[in-house]
């Protein structure tokens, strides 16, 4: 028994070493990229702008850290308190974070409340088009409007705002970024994201492939899945925070990414049916952490990363099936899109290089 035990080691002991190996020279060269393609940050600006968060996280904490090397006063205020801390403070300009959800009723007369007050408002949605009955109103209320769906820049514009621009969506690189992960953090394939239909269509049609390999799914509502017996073993219900998504990204061979379906219908109030043409803050947040990823397509994905040389894309679940299986057996390419999504993340998608566009549309017009 002792000789079998001492053969069992003996054979488990290569492979650790193999695959401690693979990650620490991963990790490595994913440092080198980091190291040689850090972009500049412009240069402080002498302007106090008050910012509200939304909630979320991974976005709020980002736009706080870069707006705090950008502007030389930034205050900080609650969605309930808005106008008390800007007629106390008086800012240059106020930047609300989407508008939505946690927004108290009196939402739009603080806001109405600090314009009169000669203090300029700015919002930046983030949820788009999925919200439109709600946005479409609140979009009136603000002297800038700030988009990251391509397809509702005209949309606002034909309800009588003047100043509407696209700013799309980044990452915070101190929050995602390739790390060195626990065992429990590695699977061959990740998604991590709520049950849209959409998903739920996909991975149903996956699910024979999937149960026979190291999968992880993540995220709310999957019960609704049709083979939810299938692909149960491999689910994690609920959400999951965004420095534990940033461990499972980093130690995943691969990183599905879905977006969700714009209809109108049970999982969004889009009333006036805008076609989503822009890709999710999950698309830069994989690539942040050196991740090989396979997405579907939103019509700008190529303003901002090369299908089959950053990542890789699919239109199927035949497509995708074809795809995993093809990198997974080739660990060379797949590194190699990965370290070429996380270059291409830190020298262009991050707030610190998005967020000086909007300091010149709101400090510009002060």
């Amino acid at each position: 028994m002792k000789a079998v035990n001492a053969r069992k080691r003996k054979h488990k002991r290569p492979r650790e070493y193999r695959d401690g190996y693979h990650e620490g020279y991963r990790l490595g060269m994913c440092e080198a990229v980091q190291r040689l393609n850090t972009a500049e940050v412009e240069a402080c600006r002498p302007f106090k702008l008050m910012y509200v968060p939304q909630g979320f996280q991974a976005i709020d904490t980002g736009v706080t850290e870069a707006l705090q090397q950008l502007v030389s006063e930034l205050v900080i205020s609650t969605p309930e308190t808005m106008l008390e801390t800007a007629a106390r403070e008086m800012p240059g300009a106020v930047l609300v974070m989407n508008g939505l959800h946690v927004f108290p009723e009196n939402h739009l007369e603080q806001i109405s409340e600090i314009r009169k007050l000669g203090i300029p408002a700015a919002i930046w949605f983030v949820d788009d088009p999925y919200f439109t009955e709600d946005t479409s109103v609140i979009c009136r209320h603000y002297d800038h409007v700030f988009t990251h769906e391509l397809g509702c820049v005209e949309f606002y514009q034909s309800l009588g705002v003047e100043s509407v621009h696209y700013l799309p969506l980044c990452v915070n690189p101190r929050m995602f970024y390739p790390r060195r992960t626990a065992p429990k953090y590695k699977y061959d394939i990740v998604f991590i994201g709520n049950a849209f239909r959409n998903r739920t269509e996909l991975f149903d049609e996956l699910a024979p492939y999937l149960k026979h390999k190291k999968v992880l799914i993540a995220g709310g509502f999957w019960e609704r899945l049709a083979t939810y017996d299938q692909l149960s073993p491999f689910i994690s219900n609920g959400f999951i925070p965004p420095e534990e998504t940033a461990n499972y990204y980093s130690g995943a061979k691969l990183v599905i990414n879905i977006h969700r379906p714009w209809e109108e219908g049970q999982d969004n109030r889009n009333s006036f049916r805008l076609p989503s043409r822009s890709i999710n803050p999950r698309t830069y947040e994989i690539s942040a952490c050196g991740a090989m990823q396979l997405t579907d397509v939103r019509e700008d994905l190529g303003r901002y990363y090369r299908a089959g040389y950053d990542l890789d894309t699919f239109s199927s679940a035949k497509e995708l099936q074809q795809k995993i299986e093809y990198y997974l057996k080739h660990e060379k390419e797949r590194r190699l899109l990965a370290l070429r999504g996380l270059r291409t993340t830190i020298r262009n998608h991050t707030f610190t290089a998005r967020l000086p566009h909007l300091l010149n549309v709101i400090a510009s017009r002060v």
